[in-house]
């Protein structure tokens, strides 16, 4: 029921279909080249799963409460892990505070579902995605 927002990445891929050849139809998938979103603009609407459900997987509330922690700050641990890529820098720190802001509002609004009157239900499943 929830999926990761810390990226704020919504539907970003596009497609055309090109015609000119006749039957000889074909599709080209487009890519805006926006994985990590605007560092400047969090997308909220992509919340809404969580306040809805309020169910969270075991593995991922756990991971959440370790990403919160000074010592394994998510946009520390990203720097670390992008310094090891042929194409550094990656991401420019504003992206990179923006996943710690991002984080934050998931832990809030976990908070908010647990005491709104909701608990949020920590789940064990072995779920497809």
């Amino acid at each position: 029921c929830f999926s990761a927002p810390d990226v704020g990445n919504m539907d970003r891929h596009h497609y055309e279909t090109f015609e000119k050849f006749g039957n000889e139809t074909f599709i080209i998938h487009l890519d805006n080249g926006r994985g990590f979103g605007k560092h400047s603009h969090d997308e909220l609407s992509i919340l809404v799963p969580l306040s809805q459900c309020c169910r969270v997987r075991k593995s991922t509330h756990l991971r959440l409460q370790l990403l919160a922690k000074e010592e394994y700050k998510l946009s520390v641990l990203m720097a670390e892990s992008l310094l090891r890529d042929r194409l550094s820098p990656i991401l420019i720190q504003p992206h990179l505070e923006a996943m710690d802001r991002r984080l934050r509002q998931v832990r809030v609004e976990g908070y908010v579902c647990s005491h709104g009157g909701s608990a949020v239900a920590i789940v064990s499943c072995q779920c497809r995605v």
